[in-house]
């Protein structure tokens, strides 16, 4: 008998558990998601589109998610000349960069969190960038307007270990000052409902 009593128990808890879950849908018009890359005397912003995605919440804390993001949608904000930004965003999406043509999406794949003191978050996750993943933490914060939550966090990724060469000193070890940083970052305001 308490055997059976302790068997309803540990389900019932872990109706609970499953219960206190919830999915909320990534609002991809309303997410903004603005890339940032330096070279040697200077750097260039722009932005990128949130296709689709999906986060599972469990007691404030990100257990799960998936995004993907559109390539094909990379966008320069800093040059005014027409034809120069669009040189630079025709080159971001070739070979020499994302390949966007062969990649059209990345995804970054939420595999769990760490709820901090501060009500902030220590994110993991695989990305993959150019059918390369590697593992990735940030820190997010949430704030909530109206239905719409919000989700905060700057991600610096390492180009380098997804295939992307171009002017990248770790591959060209001569290329002095024409040297464009591994690092880039992604300023993400995720949006979900």
């Amino acid at each position: 008998m308490k055997k059976v009593g302790f068997l309803i128990m540990i389900l019932t808890l872990g109706l609970v558990t499953v219960n206190a879950q919830k999915t909320f849908k990534a609002d991809a018009a309303a997410t903004k998601i603005i890339w940032n890359g330096k070279k040697i005397g200077g750097e260039h912003t722009g932005t990128i589109n949130l296709k689709e995605g999906w986060v599972t919440v469990d007691k404030k804390a990100i257990t799960g998610g998936e995004f993907v993001v559109d390539m094909t949608t990379i966008k320069d904000v800093d040059i005014k000349d027409d034809d120069m930004r669009g040189k630079l965003e025709g080159h971001l999406k070739s070979g020499d960069f994302f390949g966007v043509e062969n990649f059209p999406v990345s995804k970054l794949v939420i595999t769990g969190s760490t709820l901090s003191a501060d009500g902030s978050l220590k994110a993991k996750g695989n990305l993959t960038i150019k059918e390369a993943t590697h593992p990735v933490e940030f820190t997010a914060k949430s704030s909530v307007s109206g239905d719409i939550i919000t989700w905060s966090a700057l991600v610096t990724i390492d180009r380098s270990l997804f295939d992307v060469r171009y002017g990248s000193g770790k591959f060209f070890p001569n290329i002095g000052d024409k040297a464009i940083s591994d690092d880039f970052t992604l300023d993400i305001k995720l949006a979900i409902k």
